[in-house]
């Protein structure tokens, strides 16, 4: 037996959710007296991966893999958990992980725990940590299926630096049978991508309209973070519907969100829950987000901001 988990890139780089993964799988396969196996597809430079223990990696090249599609990267997985005989199989929790995970789990007769925040606590039957109720509780579940999937809650496990030699391997995948339509897909218009991102940097309404949106790039710029905004932005189409984030957008859990000109309405703060520090930017001291924030200033963004750019970019100069 052993543990697979599929690394995920973009324009061909691991991205960094990949590197908790593999932490993470290697860990569970010590637990487990195993070994650990990662899968990437499409993903030319591997060679990060074995920095976190991962000493085997299964390298699938198609040009039929280019768009992400749920049913084919679920084959490819699943052809790969068969034939190394992998029981555990461990995912990110982004939004293509979450989408493929049901139908690998249908494929190899697996359950699909999601959430995970730990290692398992016990492995006979196998129990794991998950966040519930929108990060606020914690259930402590557990499997007794045979082939369990994993879906890691991203920023929750951290990074376990292990340098090993790596094996790169090319596997061949039979994608015959497969539905070969490709699903439609909208990139993000940021430099980084939410999912990836250390910071990320979010606004709302009280911007007054997408022409002033400079002033959340430049922010973002000058702290490396990748943009995003609230619902009713995307809405109004302000911004793309690919930086919406809350609990009906993509999840964040960020080491820092800064939020701009968002009132906090539970949807928003229950997708940013899981980030570790909060900051607030907003004129109304009774809006929601200060409730939920670690750090809050009252003010009009159109003021604070730009100081608060201003003076990120002088420390940056002093400390470069």
């Amino acid at each position: 037996m052993a543990v697979l988990t599929y690394i995920e890139s973009s324009n061909g780089k691991i991205k960094k959710s990949g590197f908790e993964l593999a932490s993470y799988a290697c860990e569970l396969a010590k637990q487990t007296n195993s070994s650990a196996i990662a899968i990437t597809i499409n993903c030319p430079d591997t060679s990060e991966i074995a920095n976190y223990g991962i000493d085997k990696v299964l390298k699938v090249n198609s040009d039929s893999l280019n768009e992400f599609n749920a049913k084919l990267y679920s084959d490819v997985i699943s052809q790969a958990s068969t034939n190394f005989d992998c029981d555990r199989i461990v995912l990110s929790s982004s939004s293509d992980s979450k989408y493929l995970a049901p139908l690998l789990a249908a494929k190899i007769d697996a359950s699909y725990l999601n959430n995970v925040i730990s290692l398992p606590s016990n492995l006979n039957p196998f129990t794991v940590r998950r966040t519930a109720f929108t990060n606020k509780a914690f259930s402590d579940t557990s499997s007794s299926s045979k082939n369990i999937i994993i879906g890691l809650s991203n920023n929750s496990f951290g990074l376990v630096e292990n340098s090993v030699s790596l094996s790169e391997e090319d596997f061949q995948v039979n994608l015959e049978n497969s539905n070969l339509a490709v699903e439609s897909t909208e990139k993000a218009s940021g430099t980084i991508s939410i999912a990836d991102a250390d910071i990320v940097v979010s606004a709302g309404r009280g911007m007054k309209g997408p022409e002033n949106w400079n002033l959340i790039e430049d922010l973002a710029n000058t702290l490396g973070a990748a943009t995003a905004c609230s619902k009713p932005v995307s809405d109004m189409g302000w911004r793309p519907h690919s930086e919406h984030v809350g609990q009906t957008g993509k999840p964040v859990a960020t080491n820092l969100y800064i939020a701009i000109g968002i009132s906090g309405a539970i949807q928003h703060l229950a997708g940013i829950n899981s980030s570790k520090i909060k900051v607030v930017i907003n004129n109304d001291p009774e809006a929601p987000f200060f409730k939920a924030a670690d750090y809050g200033v009252v003010g009009d963004a159109f003021e604070v901001v730009p100081k608060l750019n201003e003076k990120l970019k002088e420390f940056n100069l002093q400390n470069s």
